[in-house]
């Protein structure tokens, strides 16, 4: 069994899509035309047939709560891995990132938690 996908919900694909590539670094995968919506997913620019993020409209009222729930609560949508977590808080603090958590040391890790600008907290994390 292997992951291959998993999502993130958004509030605006085209928003999310600037930033997750733009910022964050990832590339386009895959977009597909499904009504009024897309099949938008990224990838890693360093893994491009690694596991793929699909960016999900949070258009189902379920989907819009549990965004808002667990955004209030602070708590991350996803996690994501970097080698050198100093210098990418940097590079991102420097594109105008806004963190909600600054580099915390971990039992194991070092995180970091940043708003991704369409309704999610995102956790970096680097391993010890």
């Amino acid at each position: 069994m292997k992951i291959k996908l998993t999502s993130v919900f958004v509030d605006d694909q085209d928003k999310a899509l600037r930033f997750y590539t733009g910022v964050l670094g990832f590339v386009k995968k895959t977009d597909i035309s499904a009504g009024n919506y897309r099949w938008l997913t990224v990838v890693s620019a360093e893994e491009p047939d690694g596991p793929q993020l699909l960016l999900e409209p949070n258009e189902n009222p379920a989907a819009k709560s549990y965004q808002e729930s667990i955004f209030s609560q602070g708590i991350p949508a996803a996690m994501f891995f970097v080698d050198d977590l100093q210098k990418e808080y940097h590079r991102l603090q420097n594109l105008g990132v806004k963190f909600t958590m600054e580099p915390m040391k971990t039992p194991g890790s070092t995180i970091v938690i940043f708003d991704d600008t369409c309704g999610n907290l995102i956790q970096i994390t680097q391993m010890d």
